[in-house]
């Protein structure tokens, strides 16, 4: 008799990125391809950042075992970085590195959670958390937001969706797959509701570092002096520092919390790769300017990205920002799959299907356009005005 697939396993859907990249061997059009699916820097790395890297590939000290938590001085590093960014005072206890920012989250809800405990996520919702978790056995349960608003959910539909069993709300600002970011008085509210219901706040921000100039800072939730008790911050460093295949996330919570993550780290991890936390430690601090310099890039994508489909009528976004847009098709008798699939059959331009998000989101793909350069996406009027079915 053949070995069992673990139900929670054998029901979740195939990899979303993979699916849709089968599809780029089906192009056979003499304009180079537009990747606008998975959202990867559409740029190198720092020329220091790559050097510091290359001079550490021979540095015995990379090859063994790390620390649980993270590398003491990266630790450091990024709480000193964090305290920064949001006018606050992070210790290197309250950061904890692991191999990315999906690990983190991972970490996060087992973290809190165990099988039939639930978690509230925003609609729609970044597909790797609602997959992650039913791999637990944890139920996602779904908070719709508002079309209107961007997507933006209310504290008062939370709130109705609070049961027994739930441990946390989940939400990813700047989201994805939305671009939205999410008001500071609308995460001090839902800080405050988490509070009323003895839930946690995770905060996924991947991509705040691609939100507008004039954000300062992107919300004031460590201003709280119990910040700690609530709130788990979630990031990654795949996106502003062009790392993504060397596998870096961090997570920012009360010291108790971390204590509990490292133990799930060592039955998982052990710890995260060693190389990149090093490089970071030099680099993190003189990067400010490059980053600016990157989110500056992302804006004029961004305004690319809106003139562009100001000349397509028959197409809208619904929502965009930082690093994507959220965009309604013209198909209303075709799924996005569908659509994705022949984009990217007919034209060379990969999305990812809005039905991936939610299944209420069958009219909607996500373009990535912070992968690509203003004069690729300007070219999107051209090739999505060819499409046909």
């Amino acid at each position: 008799m053949p070995y069992l697939v673990n139900p929670d396993i054998a029901h979740l859907n195939a990899p979303p990125v993979a699916q849709v990249q089968e599809w780029i061997e089906q192009y056979h059009g003499n304009a180079p391809m537009i990747d606008l699916s998975q959202a990867v820097p559409g740029y190198p790395p720092h020329d220091d950042l790559k050097a510091a890297l290359v001079s550490l590939a021979d540095d015995a000290g990379v090859f063994g075992y790390g620390a649980i938590e993270g590398e003491p001085e990266f630790r450091h590093v990024y709480a000193e970085h964090v305290s920064q960014l949001y006018g606050c005072a992070i210790a290197a206890d309250q950061v904890l590195i692991s191999a990315g920012c999906n690990q983190a989250f991972i970490f996060a809800a087992m973290g809190l959670a165990k099988a039939g405990d639930a978690v509230l996520l925003p609609e729609p919702s970044y597909f790797n958390h609602s997959s992650s978790l039913a791999m637990l056995g944890i139920t996602a349960i779904g908070v719709a937001g508002d079309p209107a608003r961007q997507f933006l959910p209310d504290v008062a539909s939370f709130e109705q969706a609070i049961t027994p069993q739930t441990r946390a709300i989940a939400l990813v600002s700047p989201n994805n797959p939305t671009g939205t970011l999410y008001p500071a008085d609308l995460l001090d509210d839902l800080f405050r509701l988490c509070q009323r219901h003895d839930l946690a706040l995770i905060i996924d921000e991947t991509y705040r570092d691609f939100c507008d100039l004039d954000v300062s800072r992107p919300h004031g939730l460590f201003d709280h002096p119990d910040w700690a008790d609530t709130v788990i911050q979630l990031y990654s460093f795949s996106k502003s520092y062009c790392l993504p295949g060397y596998r870096l996330g961090a997570v920012v919570a009360g010291a108790g919390m971390i204590a509990g993550l490292a133990k799930i780290t060592d039955n998982i991890q052990i710890c995260a790769p060693r190389i990149g936390q090093k490089a970071l430690s030099q680099m993190l601090p003189q990067l400010a300017h490059w980053r600016i310099e990157n989110q500056t890039e992302i804006a004029a994508r961004r305004d690319a990205f809106r003139a562009a489909f100001a000349a397509l009528p028959e197409w809208s976004i619904t929502s965009d920002g930082c690093y994507f847009g959220f965009v309604r098709h013209p198909y209303p008798d075709r799924n996005s799959a569908e659509v994705a699939a022949a984009l990217m059959r007919q034209t060379g331009v990969l999305t990812i299907p809005g039905g991936f998000f939610g299944a209420e989101y069958e009219d909607h793909l996500r373009f990535a356009f912070a992968n690509a350069d203003s004069a690729a996406i300007a070219s999107l009027p051209y090739r999505l005005s060819g499409l046909s079915f």
